[in-house]
């Protein structure tokens, strides 16, 4: 399944509250943020990006979710637990986990796959340097 291609710009609250002190996430976050889940329906679905770890890595995550676009767009950041899902390999017996949030809607994020992502990882080759 292709990822979701719906972006938005972070509201003001929440760059807010990721550069809080106390706060663990970026000094200077992204303005924009781009859906992590699969392709969904946008119309009853709400898009998800992460924002930040919790304290540990089995604390709840901050996520952003958002609807519409423009003025008809509503959002919410909160802390949501991590999906508790596991992926097994059995001839190698590595473990992955689900890298969403608890009852995300579609696929879960071992399903998803970034193109644009994959075509970037694609070029770049040991050793290389933006300086060519």
């Amino acid at each position: 399944m292709l990822q979701c291609t719906a972006v938005t710009l972070l509201p003001p609250d929440a760059v807010l509250r990721l550069t809080a002190p106390g706060a663990d996430g970026p000094e200077d976050p992204e303005p924009d943020v781009l859906c992590e889940l699969g392709t969904h329906d946008k119309q009853r679905t709400e898009h998800a990006a992460y924002l930040r770890p919790g304290r540990t890595p089995d604390s709840p995550a901050l996520w952003f979710f958002w609807t519409g676009s423009g003025p008809e767009r509503t959002h919410r950041a909160e802390s949501t637990p991590w999906c508790p899902a596991l992926l097994r390999r059995l001839d190698s017996g590595a473990v992955r986990r689900c890298a969403l949030f608890d009852h995300h809607p579609a696929s879960h994020s071992w399903d998803v796959t970034d193109p644009l992502g994959d075509l970037m990882a694609e070029r770049l080759v040991p050793g290389d340097s933006p300086e060519g």
